[in-house]
């Protein structure tokens, strides 16, 4: 390259690295952990007030959606995003909590864990991680007819989570289960309970 001095056309290219691993060191994400539990303050997203809360009742039907790298690389509880694991954002649960989440298409049931704030879109109650949605055979669908359910896993299945491995499959629901949840959710749209996506 003529009489240019190779060392002074490195010395942009270490800054920048310089300046990349910097900016990695500094963020600090939160250790997976079930404790604390973080409840959260209300919060407003596209003029929608959202109040977390502990809800041992909670059980809905609605549809699912999933997200991956475009979330960001943080999830509302601190910890770093990895969309291969199994987990989830919901609006208002405490952060974490455990769900367990059926395919209304396929019967599949997987337990997964939340740890992050969403979906704000219409008609979702929640958004699946990647690995979630694969697991759950939705990865294709995008969006499919869901029930969500709060649930205790034992702590083999947490300490599975919490570590990006998947907890131990749950048994598929009845075909005649599947046809009355099915059936809920239609009558659910139909009353406007429901907003379809």
């Amino acid at each position: 390259m003529g009489g240019l001095d190779r060392s002074v056309m490195r010395l942009p290219l270490v800054a920048v690295l310089a300046l990349a691993l910097s900016a990695c060191a500094s963020q600090k994400f939160r250790p997976v952990s079930d404790t604390p539990v973080r409840i959260g303050k209300p919060y407003t997203v596209r003029g929608v007030t959202y109040t977390p809360a502990p809800d041992p009742n909670f059980d809905v039907l609605g549809y699912a959606s999933w997200y991956g790298s475009e979330s960001g690389n943080r999830v509302a509880l601190g910890e770093r995003f990895r969309p291969k694991w199994v987990t989830a954002a919901h609006p208002t649960l405490p952060l974490p909590s455990y769900v367990e989440v059926t395919s209304l298409e396929t019967g599949r049931t997987i337990v997964v864990r939340v740890n992050d704030r969403g979906p704000f879109a219409r008609g979702r109650v929640i958004d699946l991680s990647r690995g979630a949605a694969e697991q759950l055979g939705a990865k294709r669908a995008g969006i499919i007819p869901v029930r969500v359910r709060i649930v205790d896993p034992p702590e083999k299945d947490r300490k599975r989570l919490r570590r990006g491995k998947p907890a131990r499959e749950r048994e598929r629901v009845s075909d005649q289960a599947l046809a009355n949840l099915r059936a809920q959710l239609a009558a659910g749209v139909r009353q406007g309970l429901v907003q379809a996506p």
